[in-house]
Order: structure tokens, then C-alpha cells, then sequence
């Protein structure tokens, strides 16, 4: 009897391990899609797979890259002193990381003016309606200077905005390229004349055209905005306009013959046969084209002296003060971190709705 019952509770020990290891490799994918791949060997090993091939699978995702980091972190702060410029000596990560905490608290003594602001507004208003003046009260909005994080929340709007609007222009085109050879020999010299056109040779163009059509904004959409996402919608589309293009073509042609068998409008074949297929390579061309819009967008900021990323690092150049440089390399460091993160959501949407994500 005891016998019996220790193999039956084996089996249920051995049937809930199965379960865990079945739900943490569902999981990997994600993880690794997100970046957080290094969680899954420690998963495992509280699991209690093989620690030994888990420690080795930890050090190649984790370890070597935290010891590459450190190397470079090392590199820097022993080589910066070295190199003197006209704001004096390159900052090392120390000094950069003192600058970062100080836009933080810049950011947060922002944030508790416009809160005393507001909070003063109230109640002059209160008083104004408790005297029977309600004909005077007025709500202002707070204009203090825009801080280090509402300059990051600035850029991605823009660039969210310029990113869609190349996604809703190249995918369609892509599309009717790939299905069509008379369109894409119509499209083709288009593209490549248009190609390596610099977002430098767009932006003044961008602004006059904008200038003249767009003559009232609002609140929600200013001009300058618009701007920047004009250009980043024009040098960010090529990549996902050929890549669909690409996409398209390499649809299996049985499937196509299928289609036509069985009389399928345009728009079925398009929605159930070509973009199934084609979807892996859109979003190759839509993580291209987010990275192109990101780097392109710092460049516009910059020259057309438009709120955000660029702005500030235009800004502190212009300031020329010691901590200069520090904040400039605290916000090339903010860039690139915001690009990686922006290519892994990418990468992510392409593993959810990809069939190669469920193979």
C-alpha cells in the first residue's frame, strides 16, 4: 500500500514539474522576445533542472554581458580624464550618473511648482465664486519650462506619430508593389531616388509645407511636432514599404493558385492569404523603420530647434556650462536606451502575431 502511494505521488510530483518546465518555456519565448532572456535558466534551476548547464546558459546570457559592460565602464572612467575639451575634461560614469539624479530632482521641483500653481489657482478661484464672481474665474495651464522626462515624453509622441503614419503609407504601397509588376516598376525609381534622401535635405522643405497648410494648430498637435514627424515619416518608410514588398513576393504561389481557384476577391486574398505570410518581414521593416524614425527624429529636433531629445542636447551645447557634457552624455545614453527598448516592444508584437512565434 505504501508502495502504491509513493508511485502515485511521484506521478503527480513528476506530472506538476512537467507543467512548471511547460509554462517557463512558453514564457522563455516572451522573455527573450523582451529581452529578460537571462531569467529563464534561473527559473529553471529553482525548478531543479541540471544547475550545472543552467549556470553555463546564465553566464552566456547574463554574466559575459554585465562583465562587457564593466569593461567599457572601466575603459571610460580611466580614460575620460584624459581627454580635455573646451568644457574641460570628458565626464566619466560617475559624473553622468550625478547629472542624471540632478534631472531627476529638477524634474520633480518642476512637478511641485505646477502643483503649488494649481493648488493657488483653486483657491483664488474658490474665492472668486464664494464673492459671487464666478464670471472671473479663469484656469491657466502651467508653463514652466519643460523638464529632462517631459523632453522624453515629447520625442516619443513624435515619433510614435511619424512611425504611424509611414506604417499606414508603406504597407498599403508595399502591398500593391508586391502583387502588381506595373506598379512596382512605376514605384521602384521612386524609391530609389527617395531612399537615401537625408531627414538634413527634408526638414526645411517639411517646414515651409507644413507652414503653409497646417495654419491653425492645437494645443494637442503643435507645429513643431508635426514637423518632426513629417520627417520621420519620410525617411522611416523605406524599410517597411520594401520589406512588404519583399514579403509579398515570397508568398508561396501555390497558395496564391489556391486563391485564385477558389475566386477569392482582392481584398480576401489580401487579408487571408498575403498577410499571413507576409507578416514576418513587415515587421522587419517596421522594427527598421522605428530605429531609422528614432535616430532621425534627434537629428530634426536639433536643426529645427523643435521640443525633445534633440533640443536639450542642442540646448546644453549652446549652454557650454560644466555640467554640459555630463547631461549630453546623460541623454545619448537615454537614446540609445530608449531604442533598444523600442525595438524589443517591436520585436515582441512581431513574436505575438507571427507564425514563427508559434512554431
Amino acid at each position: 500500500m505504501a508502495n502504491a502511494t509513493d508511485a502515485i505521488d511521484a506521478r503527480q510530483s513528476s506530472a506538476t514539474r512537467e507543467r512548471f518546465f511547460s509554462a517557463i518555456n512558453r514564457a522563455s519565448v516572451w522573455l527573450d522576445a523582451l529581452g529578460f532572456s537571462w531569467l529563464t535558466p534561473i527559473l529553471k534551476m529553482i525548478a531543479g533542472d541540471n544547475p550545472r548547464e543552467q549556470v553555463g546558459e546564465l553566464t552566456r546570457v547574463l554574466v559575459i554581458p554585465l562583465l562587457g559592460i564593466a569593461l567599457f565602464l572601466l575603459a571610460w572612467s580611466s580614460l575620460a580624464p584624459q581627454v580635455q575639451t573646451s568644457l574641460g575634461a570628458i565626464p566619466g560614469p560617475a559624473q553622468v550618473w550625478e547629472q542624471a539624479e540632478n534631472l531627476w530632482e529638477d524634474h520633480l521641483r518642476e512637478r511641485e511648482k505646477a502643483v503649488a500653481f494649481y493648488e493657488r489657482q483653486d483657491v483664488r478661484n474658490a474665492k472668486l465664486v464664494a464673492a459671487g464672481k464666478a464670471d472671473k474665474v479663469k484656469h491657466r495651464n502651467y508653463t514652466g519650462k519643460p523638464t529632462y522626462l517631459d523632453q522624453i515624453l515629447t520625442s516619443l509622441l513624435t515619433v510614435g506619430l511619424g512611425f504611424l503614419i509611414a506604417t499606414i503609407i508603406a504597407v498599403p504601397i508595399g502591398i500593391a508593389s508586391g502583387l502588381s509588376k506595373t506598379f512596382n516598376g512605376a514605384i521602384n525609381p521612386l524609391i530609389q531616388i527617395f531612399k537615401p534622401v537625408s531627414p538634413l535635405a527634408w526638414l526645411p522643405i517639411v517646414t515651409m509645407v507644413v507652414s503653409a497648410l497646417y495654419v491653425n494648430p492645437t494645443g494637442l498637435l503643435p507645429k513643431s511636432m508635426l514637423i518632426s514627424a513629417v520627417t520621420v515619416t519620410l525617411c522611416s518608410l523605406w524599410p517597411t514599404l520594401v520589406n512588404t514588398a519583399l514579403g509579398v513576393l515570397s508568398v508561396d504561389k501555390d497558395l496564391m493558385n489556391v486563391g485564385r481557384v477558389l475566386q477569392l476577391p482582392t481584398r480576401k486574398t489580401i487579408t487571408k492569404v498575403v498577410m499571413p505570410s507576409a507578416l514576418p518581414l513587415i515587421f522587419t521593416g517596421l522594427r527598421l523603420s522605428l530605429g531609422v524614425g528614432w535616430m532621425v527624429l534627434i537629428a530634426a529636433e536639433m536643426l529645427a530647434q523643435n521640443p525633445g531629445l534633440g533640443k536639450f542636447i542642442w540646448d546644453e551645447f549652446q549652454n557650454g556650462s560644466s555640467q554640459s557634457l555630463a547631461r549630453i552624455m546623460v541623454a545619448v545614453i537615454t537614446i540609445g536606451l530608449i531604442g533598444f527598448m523600442l525595438d524589443r516592444v517591436m520585436y515582441a508584437l512581431q513574436r505575438a502575431f507571427t507564425f514563427s512565434a508559434n512554431r
